[in-house]
């Protein structure tokens, strides 16, 4: 018996940078179990499949004397006894400048019918920390091209900044925006858990064939193995601080973080991880500071904007993804149900939203400007009800009277159609003229 199913997986197939390494022994779940594989933890293998494909394989830890195996690949077709060949060369991708225009999965293979790109410069998933005295200090504003965002919420040159929503609130149409609109020299893109159909729609209708030209898409959909899930991110990022290293301005665009924290606590409850907090394990949370601080500014002249999606289950901003990520990026940009579903676009709740870094990129009178429409908005939320059923008394409360006076102007900084461009100088002036106009 043992001898047909050897016949039947056969072996992997020769190719350089590949030594036979042992046997696939036992498959529970996501977690395969290899004997006679030494390989490290976080190494690529290969595994022969019964119709003479092979698929790639990352190893994730080890248990009695067996080597824990998570695919890269579709598992369809594996068979015990199924040979296990180790990749000797590290990183399977490499990255150069070929990468911009193209559209490629986790593991840097292409998605667009062409060519897979290459390069010179290894994916390493794990490279050496940026020394955080040897980072540069953000001093430079980044163009969105967003009213709200560039007028209150001002983003900085090497900023991380979380982008929180719920389903259906439009996320992925600001995002859409930021990509369009951004001043940033590259656009790095990755969709981590996230419809399939999401990928072709971002690339063909957001980007558009203009804006693939300064573009990278890392897509690693639902239906990716999590191992693909996760090491989709990484290699966003990873391509990302190539651009950055060129010395160039990168806007990092991943959505979302959440899925890619799914993809964690699938892994760790297949290993054998014990769940920690509602059912996430401690390396699926740890996972996020190690992915977000790649991104930001390095020691030369380049940087990495990053704005990572979080996908708030149940419009619940203590849910421990969203609580967690709060805690390690720079700024959160908050999207309301509620004013959604007013038919306001985009549905920034600017109260609940803020930007780390936004007095160190902007101007005193822009800073004064931003400080005064939020103390009007959370007037004017304070007496909504009072308001709403015409019960509000003029002169009860000065700024509550002074943002009736002016909401229409307030409503119409906020809102802004999904064609429309407002750099960063129209947003500073449409800001200050909410409160200038009113004077004359």
């Amino acid at each position: 018996m043992r001898g047909r199913l050897e016949a039947i997986a056969g072996t992997v197939p020769p190719e350089p940078g590949f030594v036979r390494s042992g046997r696939l022994r036992r498959a529970v779940g996501l977690t395969l179990e290899a004997e006679g594989c030494s390989a490290p933890l976080g190494s690529r293998v290969r595994i022969a499949v019964a119709d003479g494909r092979d698929i790639a394989a990352e190893v994730v830890g080890f248990a009695h004397g067996r080597t824990l195996l998570m695919p890269l690949d579709n598992p369809v077709g594996l068979l015990p006894e199924a040979a296990v060949a180790q990749r000797a060369g590290g990183a399977v991708a490499r990255i150069g400048p070929d990468w911009l225009g193209r559209v490629v999965d986790a593991n840097g293979r292409a998605l667009d019918g062409r060519a897979d790109p290459r390069g010179t410069r290894p994916a390493d998933a794990a490279p050496a920390p940026i020394n955080p005295l040897a980072r540069r200090a953000i001093t430079t504003p980044l163009d969105v091209g967003v009213r709200a965002v560039n007028g209150v919420l001002t983003l900085g040159r090497g900023q991380r900044v979380g982008l929180f929503a719920g389903s259906g609130v439009g996320k992925s149409t600001l995002l859409g925006m930021m990509t369009r609109n951004t001043t940033a020299d590259v656009v790095v893109v990755g969709l981590i858990g996230e419809r399939g159909r999401e990928v072709g729609d971002f690339v063909h209708d957001t980007l558009g064939a203009e804006g693939m030209t300064r573009a990278c898409v890392v897509a690693a959909p639902a239906d990716a193995p999590p191992l693909a899930r996760l090491r989709g991110a990484w290699l966003a990022t990873a391509v990302a601080e190539y651009f950055r290293d060129q010395g160039r301005s990168v806007l990092l665009l991943m959505d979302s973080l959440t899925r890619f924290a799914h993809a964690g606590r699938e892994i760790g409850l297949a290993t054998g991880e014990a769940p920690a907090t509602r059912g996430y394990p401690p390396s699926a949370l740890a996972r996020l500071p190690q992915l977000v601080e790649r991104a930001g500014n390095g020691d030369g002249t380049g940087s990495i904007t990053a704005i990572y999606t979080v996908l708030v289950d149940g419009d619940d901003l203590q849910d421990p993804v969203a609580d967690a990520a709060r805690a390690v990026l720079d700024g959160h940009i908050v999207l309301s149900r509620g004013i959604a579903e007013s038919g306001r676009f985009p549905a920034i709740d600017v109260e609940a939203s803020v930007s780390r870094v936004a007095d160190a990129v902007t101007d005193q009178p822009q800073q004064h400007a931003a400080r005064r429409l939020r103390r009007l908005l959370a007037a004017h939320s304070r007496h909504r009800d009072l308001i709403t059923i015409g019960a509000y008394k003029q002169g009860t409360d000065a700024d509550t009277d002074e943002a009736l006076a002016r909401w229409s102007r307030i409503e119409a900084f906020l809102r802004q159609d999904r064609g429309e461009v407002a750099d960063m100088a129209a947003s500073q002036q449409a800001l200050e003229a909410i409160f200038q106009e009113q004077q004359t």
